[in-house]
């Protein structure tokens, strides 16, 4: 007897974030691993990473929403799309600022196949691609530095910290500065659970600059609030995640790394606005590939800021293996006849 000939049509399948963190929790080292192989099909012009298109709202201007649309070649091909939103008055509600989904798309057939709860994969890239930069960069600068400060205390500095930490990154002193003293106390507890070191709330901006090696900037500034590049004549590494915090003379007295130059050029970036004022992106010392493929140096002469604007590949290589991971274990979450019209004429 004749088999039926099985569709190409994949089965949709719905991954919650319960399963998203199983399969990311404490794999630290592997994540990173996997975002760097992204980045380096990126460098390599195996990737299609658009711009991302920001859904904006005239009634209520800090918020947004973001699609990234991404595809990664290679072996384990896929296509798809983050759809992430910013409303940081979420904050006040007590739930976090940012919430996202992902969409997985069949590289053969187009058909998405996979909905994943994407808030841990967005924040778990980010801190992975954090990681992977100040390890890289440290190598070119002589050592890991040993006093880190965060500047804002939310999720993705939660996230930073333990990818630092995962990496094998060891501090003796941690600094923290947030504008609120309530989020800065709540973030020395999480760190005085976790390190050992010496853990101190810093009142100012400038104390917290001038007393720390390694800078992690993950506010929700929209314009630049940090301006006088005296603080920085140590020469430190900035994580300058949350892009506009640094004002243009900053950026200019340093070296300048980010993840995709024509990416982090657009939405009054503190590297746009750098770029609108003088004409040009002389300033920019390379991405990060040129940093992991050693075409570029950032010696330990000026400070060195990492400005990552975020490339859909990584949050698309990220929720692959989650979806792979989940697959092999048997337990996806399919829905059953989710595309129903199959048939071209009925």
């Amino acid at each position: 007897m004749n088999q039926p000939t099985p569709s190409p049509v994949p089965a949709f399948s719905v991954i919650p974030g319960a399963q998203v963190h199983e399969v990311l929790n404490g794999k630290e080292v592997e994540v990173t691993q996997i975002v760097e192989a992204a980045y380096r099909l990126h460098g390599t012009g195996r990737t299609v990473n658009p711009d991302s298109y920001f859904l904006t709202f005239p009634h209520r201007p800090s918020s947004r929403i973001i699609a990234l649309p991404a595809s990664l070649q290679g072996e384990d091909a896929v296509h798809g799309i983050k759809w992430i939103s910013s409303f940081p008055e979420n904050v006040a509600l007590g739930i976090p600022r940012a919430s996202a989904v992902l969409i997985l798309n069949d590289a053969r057939t187009g058909y998405p196949f996979a909905c994943l709860e994407s808030s841990v994969i967005s924040a778990a890239r980010t801190a992975a691609s954090a990681a992977l930069a100040a390890d890289e960069l440290s190598r070119q600068r002589g050592g890991r530095p040993t006093r880190v400060g965060f500047f804002g205390t939310g999720l993705i500095a939660r996230f930073i910290h333990s990818y630092l930490a995962g990496n094998g990154f060891l501090f003796d002193e941690l600094g923290i500065h947030d504008l609120s003293a309530e989020h800065a106390e709540a973030f020395r507890g999480y760190l005085a659970r976790t390190e050992g070191g010496e853990i101190t709330v810093h009142g100012t901006a400038e104390e917290l600059v001038r007393s720390s090696d390694l800078i992690v900037f993950a506010t929700t500034a929209a314009q630049p609030h940090v301006t006088d590049p005296e603080w920085f004549t140590h020469n430190p590494l900035v994580l300058h995640i949350s892009l506009r915090d640094l004002s243009p003379e900053i950026v200019l007295a340093s070296h300048n790394v980010t993840d995709d130059i024509e990416h982090c050029m657009k939405a009054n970036t503190s590297l746009h606005l750098t770029e609108q004022q003088v004409g040009n992106r002389a300033f920019v010392t390379g991405t990060l590939y040129d940093v992991l493929t050693r075409q570029v140096d950032c010696p330990p002469d000026r400070p060195v800021v990492f400005s990552p604007f975020g490339l859909g590949v990584l949050d698309l290589a990220v929720a692959n293996h989650i979806y792979n991971q989940v697959s092999m274990d048997h337990s996806l979450h399919t829905v059953a006849d989710f595309f129903t019209e199959l048939k071209r004429y009925g």
